[in-house]
């Protein structure tokens, strides 16, 4: 009884579409919305840490003095919400997940200052 179950099982999977993707051969298309990793525009960022403030995990940290902002990637659960309160919308949402690591990763950026920005701009 149990052979006749399998062997319909076996048959009808046999002519059907596969149910996953064959990864390495073609690859995910990410949708619109999926939640990835934040990325960060430095020459747009003012440091105003209202980012900071926001998190809901305090895995932002932003320096003034020492003009870093920087992410603990294992800390963040990519809720969005530092993206949606920049005021100068230089925080994005990566289409791509952390990937996994047994080392808990801090990324640190250099934030260049605004006036020699503008400077170089005007010359």
């Amino acid at each position: 009884m149990g052979f006749y179950k399998i062997s319909k099982l076996v048959l009808a999977s046999m002519f059907k579409k596969p149910a996953t993707l064959m990864y390495p051969v073609v690859k995910r298309e990410w949708q619109e919305r999926t939640r990835g990793n934040i990325g960060i525009d430095e020459a747009g960022c003012i440091l105003c840490g209202i980012c900071v403030k926001k998190c809901p995990t305090n895995a932002i940290k932003v320096s003034k003095e020492d003009r870093t902002w920087a992410i603990a990637r294992m800390q963040c659960i990519q809720c969005g919400s530092c993206v949606e309160v920049c005021p100068k919308k230089c925080l994005i949402m990566n289409p791509m997940y952390t990937s996994p690591d047994t080392v808990k990763v801090v990324d640190t950026m250099l934030i260049p200052e605004q006036q020699k920005q503008e400077k170089a701009a005007s010359e």
